[in-house]
Parts: structure tokens; C-alpha cells; sequence
């Protein structure tokens, strides 16, 4: 009997050894799939996060348009009341320092919002900035030179709103276009 009992047990840790190599198998596949999972989660976690970031900058970039609408809709209210300032200027009344209070707040508000008015007169004609309208031959300033400010230009938040209407020196000596007579 205790041969027989010998080949049991050792009939019993072949089973064991068997069922162990299984287990063992099996942890290691869920092993792998636990890490496929999490390797899906990190992913999943990473796109949702650039999905917030960039609906973020989404409702941002949206805000800043219809902001930027609104302020370009203000410039003529803002052009309207520095002329009313230099006519009652004119005129001699007393009403151009109530209009210009007016426009002051305005700027204020334009200003507090990210509008910025375009330094134009005695800068060089930069044509992301300003909208050459008239050209003037002049040896008073250098050639390419803004001389006059027909409409002022606004930027918002580094943008240009709106580009400054300016009249720009041209060198008596420049070619007008013209052929040379040889």
C-alpha cells in the first residue's frame, strides 16, 4: 500500500503542478489584459483631457470674436464723438468737455476690454496696420513715412480691429511710373 499511496501523491502534485501551471497561465493573460486596460485608460484619460483643453480654447476664441464684433461696432461711436469734440472745439462751446468725458469713458471701457489705438503719424506705412488711402510727395519726412491720420486704427488683443486710414509721404525724386527718356 504505500507504493500505491506513493503513486497517488505523486499522481496528486502532477494535478497540482498541472492546475498551478494553469493558474498560473490564466494570471498572467489577465495580467496582460489588465495592462491593455490600463495602457486604454491612460489614452481615454489623455484624449478626454486635450478634448477640455481644447474646448476651452474653443469658448475663448469664440468669446474674443463677438467681443471683437461689439468693439468694431463702438469705432464709429468713438470716430463720431471726436468729431462732435473738434466741431464744439470750433464753435467755441462749452459742450465738447461734456462730449469729451463721453468719449473718454468709452476708451476707458475699449481699453479695459484689450482695444488699443494704432500709433500711425511719424511711424513707417506698415500695411497690416494701416490702409493707405492718399500719397504725397513731401521732403519733410522720410518716404514710406505716415504723415496724417485720416482714421484712427485699433487693435485688440494684439489683432488688428481695425486698420488706421493714413495719408503716406512719398520722395519728390520716386519714379512715378513713368518710362526715362534715355
Amino acid at each position: 500500500m504505500t507504493q500505491r499511496k506513493k503513486g497517488e501523491e505523486e499522481a496528486d502534485e502532477e494535478g497540482l503542478k498541472g492546475r498551478v501551471a494553469e493558474l498560473e497561465a490564466a494570471l498572467e493573460e489577465e495580467r496582460k489584459r489588465a495592462e491593455t486596460y490600463l495602457t486604454q485608460l491612460k489614452y481615454a484619460k489623455a484624449d478626454l483631457e486635450n478634448l477640455g483643453k481644447r474646448t476651452q480654447r474653443n469658448i475663448e476664441d469664440a468669446l474674443s470674436r463677438a467681443n471683437g464684433r461689439l468693439l468694431m461696432e463702438l469705432l464709429p461711436i468713438m470716430d463720431e464723438l471726436e468729431l462732435a469734440i473738434e466741431a464744439a472745439r470750433a464753435g467755441g462751446d462749452g459742450i465738447a468737455e461734456g462730449v469729451e468725458m463721453v468719449r473718454n469713458k468709452l476708451a476707458k471701457v475699449m481699453e479695459t476690454e484689450g482695444v488699443a489705438p494704432i500709433q500711425a503719424v511719424g511711424e513707417p506705412f506698415d500695411p497690416r496696420l494701416h490702409e493707405a488711402v492718399l500719397e504725397v510727395e513731401t521732403s519733410e519726412r522720410l518716404a514710406g513715412t505716415v504723415v496724417e491720420e485720416f482714421r484712427k486704427g485699433y487693435t485688440f488683443k494684439d489683432r488688428v480691429l481695425r486698420a488706421s486710414m493714413v495719408k503716406v509721404a512719398r520722395s519728390p525724386e520716386e519714379d512715378q511710373g513713368g518710362v526715362e527718356d534715355e
